[in-house]
């Protein structure tokens, strides 16, 4: 099949899944005594429904949580949970455990769950490597790192290998890029 053959979406279509709806399953281990039942028991089918993230919920969540990088969490499950809606304070009160596996199924199916392979490979990636040893090596944080232009982290690099070229296993990652680009705009929030 070649490219042409393949079917275009229409909007409608790429919009759909926003409005999707998925009923997920709480494994009752993580259900506190107080959702027991009459017996004493957690109930043994517990389930809450979760609806994607869109893109305006993530820029929304974004810039909420600034200047607290937790409450992103805590924001990402209560804007995705359906049944039952609670608020903000409700899912900060969550016990950690559930928390985290409602955080996890979110990010499933809202599509920003990344692979180990997705992982292992930007961990691997040049850049996201350069600004780890930067971090380690200056005690920069994760933001100030992500600030850096790619001309700026290859002359750091350069100044810890005490000018013996240790930037230049970046310059092929650089070259696509001009150097007044942040590492932040080349790769994204995610530094």
């Amino acid at each position: 099949m070649s490219l042409l053959d393949a079917r275009t979406l229409d909007a409608d279509t790429l919009l759909a899944g926003a409005g999707a709806r998925h009923r997920v399953a709480v494994p009752r281990e993580l259900l506190a005594s107080g959702s027991e039942t009459g017996d004493g028991q957690a109930p043994d089918e517990a389930s809450v429904v979760l609806r994607p993230l869109t893109l305006r919920d993530v820029q929304r969540i974004d810039r909420a949580a600034r200047e607290q990088g937790a409450l992103a969490s805590v924001l990402m499950v209560q804007q995705a949970l359906v049944e039952p809606t609670l608020t903000v304070e409700q899912v900060a009160d969550l016990p950690a455990g559930l928390a985290r596996f409602l955080l996890d199924a979110v990010h499933r199916i809202s599509g920003l769950e990344l692979s180990r392979d997705e992982l292992d490979e930007a961990v691997k990636a040049p850049l996201a490597r350069a600004c780890f040893v930067l971090a380690r090596e200056f005690g920069w944080t994760p933001t100030e790192c992500s600030e850096l232009t790619v001309g700026q982290v290859l002359l750091y690099l350069e100044m810890l290998g005490g000018g013996d070229g240790a930037a230049d296993a970046l310059a092929g990652a650089a070259a696509d890029s001009s150097s007044g680009a942040s590492v932040h705009e080349l790769f994204g929030a995610a530094g």
